[in-house]
């Protein structure tokens, strides 16, 4: 029997504020009326802020797969070519997702503990001599293995091959958890989900729309219906249809989440992402003495500010300490995804979380650890007070 607070510290979906459930806690409106578009309104020009960007975003009912492949499905024709920068698990899904619909994915091999290096990617694109390459993709911050990719210094690269390629990115696990720029950094699509930064339930999608990728579809053939951004977005400078039945209580929350990251002021939400996830750090970094688990993501300056992924030492099943948390301390974390399951452990230290929570979930995992017979280091919870002492 579970007693007390869930910590649920996974890396998404993630906590959901108070002040997010109560408004969603409500009977549901005209979404035809003008109350309704005044809501969507707001949420879509606060989105705007959150994105940094000037174009337009649409919405749909869907996960960030959904987003993935409205991205796809809106800019391409059966047997184009893209390029996959490989990241880890959710680089891998998504270029498959262009192979299902009939697209030539070209991977660009990268070691999945360390950042993509964009001069590996200019030169690949500057081999691309004929422009067969029609868009490259790329995941922000790799959710599978806690490693954060250089966005800006990748769209660098593109430029410096003089290469036509659209730029698509996901911001999934990133977006109004640590700094993006759309506009500043010449990103032409940006896919993002509901249920990690924006602290809402699962079930919302969001794809904002640079003018060159809008006009890439007018020559795209892959079918498309629910996915249309031109059907979406008609004539206006933001969404003004939607598919069938609108959810308006995830706008209710929206609306609600949106304000809750401005009250906070963005800049604040991104230092205290830092502050918790180099907290967690410091605890990793002493639970590695003794040959104990480490920090998967081996370059520093690549190490995610929104989840920490850990690597188990050789022999012990990072699932079973899972399970340990979770049935003797009511402590939910990530696993390992494709070929990293039963090999790591994920902390989500995203969206609405503080200082405590994050204690506390160190707390449990370091007896869980001790329980599971894992050998590591003691003291990584002092480690982390000690961090967070020194940041007050």
């Amino acid at each position: 029997m579970a007693n007390g607070y869930h910590f649920f510290m996974n890396p998404g979906p993630t906590n959901i504020p108070d002040r997010v459930l109560r408004a969603i806690d409500r009977g549901t409106i005209d979404f035809t009326g003008a109350r309704f578009k005044e809501i969507a309104d707001e949420c879509l020009a606060g989105l705007q802020r959150v994105f940094k960007t000037a174009h337009p975003i649409v919405g749909y009912a869907a996960t960030g797969h959904g987003a993935w492949e409205a991205a796809l499905v809106n800019l391409f024709s059966p047997g184009d070519k893209v390029l996959a920068v490989e990241t880890g698990y959710f680089s891998q899904n998504w270029g498959m997702r262009g192979q299902a619909f009939g697209l030539e994915v070209e991977t660009l091999p990268n070691d999945w503990r360390r950042a993509a290096d964009p001069a590996k990617l200019e030169a690949r694109l500057r081999a691309d001599r004929e422009h067969r390459i029609k868009a490259v993709l790329a995941v922000h911050n790799e959710t599978s293995t806690g490693v954060a990719h250089p966005i800006a210094a990748m769209r660098k690269a593109i430029d410096a091959a003089q290469h036509p390629a659209l730029f698509l990115v996901d911001t999934i696990s990133s977006l109004g958890s640590f700094d993006f720029r759309m506009d500043e950094w010449g990103v032409d699509v940006v896919v993002a989900g509901s249920q990690k930064g924006l602290m809402l339930p699962t079930g919302m999608a969001f794809t904002a729309i640079s003018p060159k990728a809008l006009a890439a579809t007018a020559t795209a053939q892959l079918p498309r219906v629910y996915w249309d951004w031109r059907r979406l977005l008609g004539q206006g400078p933001q969404q003004g249809y939607w598919n069938g039945t609108v959810p308006v209580h995830f706008f209710y929350g929206l609306q609600e989440a949106l304000r809750m990251l401005e009250e906070e002021g963005l800049d604040n939400v991104f230092a205290r992402h830092h502050r918790l996830a180099e907290a967690t750090r410091r605890a990793v970094r002493a639970w590695r003495q003794n040959d104990g688990p480490e920090i998967f993501a081996t370059d520093p300056g690549g190490q995610s500010n929104s989840v920490t992924a850990i690597l188990m030492p050789d022999g012990h099943d990072a699932d079973a300490m899972r399970q340990i948390c979770l049935d003797k301390f009511n402590v939910s974390l990530g696993g390992g995804l494709g070929p990293l399951k039963g090999r790591l452990f994920r902390i989500g230290h995203l969206g609405d979380v503080n200082e405590a929570m994050v204690l506390g979930a160190l707390g449990a995992i370091e007896i869980s650890l001790e329980l599971a017979g894992v050998p590591h280091g003691r003291g990584g919870v002092q480690a982390a007070m000690d961090y967070l002492v020194s940041e007050a």
